[in-house]
């Protein structure tokens, strides 16, 4: 590997070396509390436990309104302190780290805002985001004020074979780029829910590839029509106002490629649409989110019928090589591999692989297909004028 290839893939390195190597007790554990909220949102994908399995880690004390679900966070994360607000425990407990559990969005903006103000040296937090630009824009701000590095939980993000793939696809490993292609699950919260919390995964693994959004054009449906205003309703896990079981999104990227997402309620096969094909005129690559291996690479033209192809998996070693780091997939669900890139980049002073400014991209993203939509399907561009809730522009 030369020199360039080596500088390439040193974010994908940085996370994955700590795993590789035997390494002596911490001389330092990093001070870690919790915030969870049973019955909304809950602890996220594990972001309660997953310190727990890392030496470099202590959890010291967890926030959950709910009694019940605080006296059981308690009990699994074997802890004397709990607390039934979190302000008070950021106050009492000036933690190093903060991990927001709650799959509920709109417990986000304020759960950021006073971990940054508490101190914080690092916050590790569920996705979706945030429900609007316009609480990114505060996010951002609060932990630019504060110094605060902010890791969001797109654990496919932090698959270190990302990197390898970016160089593979720079150096023609499919030939000329056409397009990207993403999906959601499409199972019943298929559409704009769809879109928030799982298409949220798909679009960060574009634009890692084809660089930041410049315009976006859309059309969302309710029932096979165009939706308007009549059908704007209040969204599940506290997105907020939103309309649509139906979206179809075409996105132009800074490389210059489109992006495409599509999500139609109930479409799906088992989760099998989920992620992300990178389109060439020599092949094709697939990223399916949460899965190991994460990538597939099939060659010769996608337009071509009749040749005989086998899709190839893709490790972190590249094409077809058996995988070199030991209980990846486990590593990544548990996200160990954030964590300790969220560590680095606390002791580096850089941005964490998946960080704020990405989150606040992400929700961008999301909510250009609504003041699209709302304009006809005309095109709207970077950086987006409106930061509020764009359904709630429809009327």
């Amino acid at each position: 590997m030369n020199r360039r290839h080596w500088m390439l893939h040193l974010p994908a390195c940085a996370a994955a070396l700590p795993l590789l190597s035997q390494t002596p007790p911490p001389a330092k554990r990093w001070r870690v509390a919790v915030i969870g909220h049973s019955g909304r949102g809950n602890y996220g994908h594990g972001l309660d436990s997953m310190w727990l399995e890392l030496p470099q880690f202590e959890v010291v004390a967890v926030a959950d309104a709910d009694a019940k679900g605080l006296a059981a966070a308690q009990t699994k994360l074997k802890l004397q302190r709990g607390f039934a607000s979190y302000e008070t425990m950021l106050r009492e407990v000036q933690p190093d780290l903060v991990a927001i559990g709650p799959r509920h969005v709109d417990q986000h903006h304020d759960m950021v805002l006073a971990a940054a103000a508490a101190g914080a040296r690092g916050i590790y937090m569920e996705k979706p985001f945030c429900r609007t630009p316009a609480e990114a824009d505060a996010i951002v701000a609060a932990c630019a004020k504060s110094g605060t590095k902010l890791a969001l939980a797109h654990r496919n993000r932090h698959h270190p074979v990302m990197g390898w793939l970016r160089e593979f696809l720079k150096q023609g490993g499919i030939g000329q780029i056409l397009e990207l292609r993403g999906r959601g699950k499409e199972d019943a919260r298929g559409g704009v829910l769809d879109l928030w919390v799982l298409g949220s995964h798909v679009i960060n693994m574009a634009t890692y590839f084809g660089g930041a959004p410049r315009s976006c054009s859309a059309q969302i449906k309710v029932g096979g029509k165009a939706a308007s205003a009549a059908d704007v309703r209040p969204g599940d896990e506290g997105l907020g106002l939103m309309a649509g079981d139906e979206v179809h999104a075409r996105y132009e990227l800074q490389s210059g490629l489109p992006f495409y997402f599509d999500s139609i309620r109930n479409a799906g096969l088992r989760e099998a649409g989920f992620g992300l094909q990178i389109i060439g005129n020599k092949g094709v690559v697939d990223l399916r989110a949460d899965r190991e291996p994460l990538a597939h690479l099939l060659e010769g033209s996608p337009h071509q019928p009749g040749l005989a192809r086998v899709w190839k998996p893709i490790p972190s070693a590249g094409v077809d090589k058996p995988e070199p780091i030991a209980q990846l997939g486990p590593r990544l669900s548990h996200h160990h591999i954030a964590a300790l890139d969220l560590l680095a980049a606390i002791e580096e002073n850089r941005p964490p692989l998946c960080d704020d400014l990405q989150g606040r991209e992400t929700v961008e993203m999301i909510c250009a297909t609504a003041l699209s939509h709302g304009q006809g399907g005309k095109q709207v561009s970077w950086p987006l004028s409106q930061r509020g809730n764009p359904w709630s522009l429809w009327a």
